[in-house]
Formats: structure tokens, C-alpha cells, sequence
């Protein structure tokens, strides 16, 4: 399996097991389990044996033999859902094989993993040992001595002052820190983690905080919580857009990192992601017997925060424009928003939960989404409309949002049925591009999540669950993209301590991009190919790869409440 899977990282997707595309990582016994083959086979020359005997299993049916869109290649989807008993399996075609298991709590080590993957990823504290193992490092951008960038001064903070703002999470495969897509993370986490709070509860995954009261999930936000505090000017409530380098630092140990670091310029975007979290917080954190001052501090901050909003509704960060006027030039990620009305709405919405207050009831509604769009960082509107379905269900803003959400879905399901992966995503070109596994096939599963717990009609359930298959091995390159898992995962994300520290194999836990047929960082002078310009086999397992492989928080979030929820509701 090593050298099949060695020559399939230099020679592209199609190799060995890889022309029959199944989930690796595991199946629910009870639910829907299909793989896709390369071309057009017939039900009588697939066979499903099991691993040790060898013994046939099942019969496996033909649901379709699909065609590709844009490619033209054809795939034949097969069904064995009635194989229900526990145990690991072989798909043969030909040639080809592939292994899968069915299992009860088939992505329990999957959703560990993609949550221990935080711990393995915080800024400003050991990464000791105990909890990660050969991952382990010294402390690293303790971020005590953080300068005032001149774009973000103030009169009680002016350019240059030096502030602390230690914790939280490096964000992508840079070693940079940033509101907009920080808070998000928390949002799409904490979204998941309300419906599912049994199942969220149970998972120990090891960090220093698992032997206390709080589960280890919150723990892991509160982490992110203590650094997202420093970050708001206390002379105005605004909050600082990102703490950063100027500029990305090269493929080096977080120890090795000397460059001096800034926070930059407070956003109404940022400030707003920001009161929207505090103020979910707030409220998880009431009686927390660990965190007994938190849920009063986030709530003074959401308040503090949202007002500053109020005051500054349309300060938007536009990184070019401020190098023009500011020193030193900031290069790093931007994530710029020129419409701030969707993290008014989600805001407003997190801050009457908390409150009460009929006003930020009237300010969510003023700003309601004119149509659903599946949940990331650029557009947060779904996870106001979220919270307003399951916790203000016979509101006025509920009942638009019901209507919204049930519509998005359903025109997605309509797709499933000539799917070359039998998946609800992933059937057109747009689906694919930065950070589509999570962006699409992971965010889109959550929206169908949410319509199942509405409706009760399980095929909302099995299209989450199709994207997750998708994700793990059925779909079009026959990779697992989660590091760490599978028989044919990545083990060269854009992920920087992954690169520098001398262990082979990447952080486990880790959700790549995916393909991504825009190729932005392919040129010229590159020193890689990608294999194929079809949108859903654009990807290639390189680290210069930013484009198709590279990690984030907001893509593990959006990933980690998927498999949370349907782990939950698998139970």
C-alpha cells in the first residue's frame, strides 16, 4: 500500500486502488454505503468479500453508470447498504481493490482527531509531549510585545504602543492570527455543538484542560476566547482585524519566527464576528464552574463591541488602500468583506439570545439574508438564521429562514441522482475551488443537518453523510483529504509547521482544500504540475500548494461540526 501510495503522489490520482473511490475512514452499519468506479461496470464483475476469509458479503447493486459534466469520463456508482454487519470488507473490479469498514461510531476517530488538530495548532504556549506526542514543541509567539500597526492606532493606543495578545490558533499554513476567520471558527463549531452537546461532551481528545468540569470542545474555544479579548481596543470597543507579520514568514519553525508582529486596523467585519461569538459564549459559559468570570467579561465585550459596530458600520479593511497611507506594508491574508449586513444579522441575533432586548431582535430582522447560503467566513448569515430555527422557532425571521434553508437543500438533492459520487455537492463546476471541502461538501452537509433535525426526513441526513464519504475517499482524485487517515491521504499540506519540523508524516487531523481549478499558484518558474485541470481532480499533495492544499481553521470547523453532528445523530 506504501508504494501505491507513493506512486500515486507523483503520478496523479488514477493508481491502483484509487480507480474504485470508497470511503476509508469508516461506514455507519445502518446507513447508505455506495463507492464509485472508473468507466462503466456491471454489478456481476464487482465483488465485496470480507477482508480475513474472503468469503462474499454481499451482492452489490448498479445505481447508475454517471457522466462526468465537464470531463466526459464515465463512473459506475454501486450500492451495498444492505451490507449491515461490523467488520472490514474488499471491494475487487478487475484488478482493482479497495478496503472499507463498517463500524458503529464509524467517524469518532475522525472527529477527535479534527478537534485534537486545535491543540496541535496554538499560538503562545508549549505544545507539550503528554498531549501530542512526537508533535511536541516549545513555546512560540508568546505575543507579549505586539505593536500598534499605525493603521490601528488610537488616542488611548497610539502607533507603536506595544500591547499583549498571547493564545488563540495559528490560522492557515501561516503562523498569522485574524478575527474575521477566528470567530467564524468559533461560530460554526458552537452552531454544531448547541444541537449535539451530548455527543460534543463525550469526546476526551487529551489536551491539558480534559481533566477539568468543561468539555474538552469548549475548553478548545475558550483557548482561542482569552487571545480574541486582547484584540479589542478597550478605549472604544472596536476590535483589531488580525495580529500578523507584515509579511508571511518562509517555511520555518514557529520557534525559529523572529519578525515583529502587529495588530492592524479595527473592522466593522471583525468587530461584528467578534460580538457574535463573545455573546454566544456568554451564554454557553453562564455557571461555568471552570471559567466562573467569562460569561460576564464576553457579554461586556459583545455589548462593547457591537456599539463600536453601530457607531462605525461601513469600515472596511481594504488592505491595498491602507499600504498607500500606512507603514510598514502588510501583505498577509486580507479576508476582506465589502458587505458587513450578514455578521450585523448573526450579531444581532447571538446578542438577543443573550439579552433579551427586543432591539437586537428589530436589528436582525433588518438585516436578514435575502437567501440561504451555506455558512464560511466571508458570509455568516446562516449562522444567525441557524440560531433563530432552533432556539426562536415561531419567530417571523424562523419562518423565512425555514423556507430559505429547505429550498437551498432541496435543489441540491436534486442533483444527487445523476451524481458520478452520489453526493448532493459537488455536480458542478462552481462547487469546486478554495477551500471547497469544507466550503461546500463540509458546510453544505451542516446545512442539510439542520434540515433534518427540522423536518425528521432522513435523506437530509444521508446527504450529509454522502459529503462526508465524499471527503474521505469516494470522489474524483481517491484521496482521503483528511492528513492522518485512509489509505491515501495527504502527507504534504501548505501547513508550515508541518513542513519545518523533521517528522514525515503532516499534523494529523487536518482538512486540505481540495481541488481547486482556478490553480493560482501554479506558474511558470512552479516547480510542480497539477495532474489534471478537470475542477474536481485539480488538486495536487504538494506544499507549495496553497491553492489545493493547504489547511485552515474555519475548513477543520466547518469539517469537525459536520462529524460531530452526524456522529450524534448516528448514535
Amino acid at each position: 500500500m506504501l508504494i501505491c501510495c507513493l506512486s500515486a503522489a507523483l503520478l496523479g490520482p488514477l493508481c491502483c486502488h484509487a480507480q474504485i473511490r470508497v470511503n476509508q475512514v469508516g461506514m455507519y452499519p445502518q446507513q447508505e454505503k455506495t463507492a464509485t468506479i472508473e468507466g462503466t461496470v456491471s454489478a456481476g464483475r464487482v465483488k465485496i468479500t470480507e477482508a480475513q476469509t474472503g468469503k462474499t458479503a454481499v451482492q452489490p447493486r448498479v445505481l447508475r453508470t454517471a457522466t462526468s459534466p465537464w470531463s466526459g469520463k464515465r463512473r459506475t456508482v454501486i450500492d451495498f447498504s444492505s451490507l449491515t454487519t461490523p467488520g472490514t470488507y474488499v471491494i475487487q473490479s478487475g484488478r482493482h481493490t479497495a478496503t472499507f469498514e463498517v463500524k458503529p461510531q464509524a467517524l469518532r476517530s475522525a472527529t477527535e482527531a479534527t478537534l485534537k488538530a486545535f491543540y496541535l495548532i496554538r499560538s503562545g504556549s508549549p505544545i507539550l509531549a503528554q498531549y501530542a506526542g512526537a508533535y511536541a514543541r516549545p513555546l512560540a509567539h508568546p505575543d507579549t510585545q505586539v505593536l500598534v500597526h499605525p493603521a490601528a492606532a488610537s488616542p488611548g493606543r497610539p502607533a507603536g504602543s506595544l500591547i499583549s495578545s498571547p493564545y488563540g490558533w495559528y490560522d492557515a499554513g501561516d503562523y498569522n492570527k485574524y478575527i474575521v476567520n477566528s470567530a467564524f471558527t468559533m461560530g460554526i463549531i458552537l452552531s454544531s455543538y448547541e444541537q449535539n452537546k451530548a455527543y460534543f461532551d463525550s469526546l476526551n481528545v487529551n489536551i491539558p484542560e480534559s481533566g477539568n468540569r468543561t468539555a474538552d470542545v469548549l475548553d478548545e474555544m475558550i483557548y482561542n476566547l482569552r487571545w480574541m479579548f486582547t484584540m479589542q481596543d478597550p478605549y472604544d470597543g472596536g476590535v483589531y482585524h488580525k495580529l500578523t507579520n507584515p509579511g508571511f514568514e518562509g517555511f520555518i519553525t514557529p520557534m525559529a519566527c523572529q519578525k515583529p508582529r502587529y495588530v492592524v486596523q479595527k473592522s466593522t467585519c471583525a468587530t461584528l464576528d467578534f460580538a457574535a461569538v463573545m455573546a454566544q459564549m456568554a451564554r454557553l459559559l453562564r455557571s461555568n464552574a471552570d471559567y466562573p468570570d467569562l460569561a460576564e467579561q464576553a457579554a461586556r465585550a459583545a455589548l462593547a463591541a457591537y456599539g463600536w459596530a453601530e457607531r462605525n458600520p461601513e469600515v472596511l479593511y481594504q488592505q491595498e488602500k491602507m499600504n498607500e497611507q500606512f507603514d510598514p506594508d502588510v501583505s498577509t491574508g486580507t479576508y476582506g468583506d465589502r458587505n458587513p449586513s450578514d455578521e450585523f444579522f448573526w450579531a444581532a441575533t447571538e446578542l438577543f439570545l443573550l439579552t433579551g432586548d427586543q432591539k437586537f431582535a428589530a436589528d436582525a430582522a433588518a438585516h436578514q439574508p435575502e437567501r440561504f447560503v451555506a455558512p464560511v467566513w466571508g458570509n455568516v448569515g446562516a449562522l444567525g438564521s441557524y440560531q433563530w430555527l432552533m432556539r426562536q422557532p415561531q419567530h417571523a425571521i424562523a419562518a423565512t429562514s425555514r423556507a430559505q434553508l429547505l429550498a437551498y437543500c432541496d435543489a441540491k438533492l436534486a442533483t444527487t441522482a445523476t451524481s458520478c459520487f452520489q453526493t448532493p455537492t459537488g455536480n458542478e463546476p462552481r462547487d469546486f475551488g478554495w477551500g471547497c471541502l469544507a466550503e461546500a461538501f463540509a458546510s453544505q452537509g451542516l446545512a442539510m443537518l439542520y434540515a433534518h433535525r427540522l423536518t425528521g426526513d432522513a435523506r437530509y441526513y444521508t446527504a450529509a453523510l454522502q459529503n462526508a464519504d465524499y471527503i474521505f475517499g469516494r470522489n474524483a482524485t481517491g484521496y482521503c483529504y483528511l492528513t492522518g487517515f485512509g489509505t491515501h491521504s495527504p502527507m504534504h499540506p501548505h501547513h508550515r509547521p508541518s513542513a519545518a519540523d523533521d517528522i514525515a508524516a503532516p499534523f494529523p487531523g487536518l482538512l486540505v482544500g481540495g481541488p481547486n481549478p482556478g490553480q493560482s499558484d501554479h506558474n511558470a518558474t512552479s516547480t510542480f504540475t497539477y495532474p489534471s485541470k478537470q475542477p474536481d481532480e485539480s488538486y495536487i499533495d504538494v506544499t507549495e500548494s496553497y491553492a489545493s492544499n493547504e489547511i485552515a481553521i474555519n475548513w477543520n470547523a466547518s469539517l469537525l461540526a459536520l462529524l460531530g453532528w452526524l456522529e450524534g445523530g448516528a448514535q
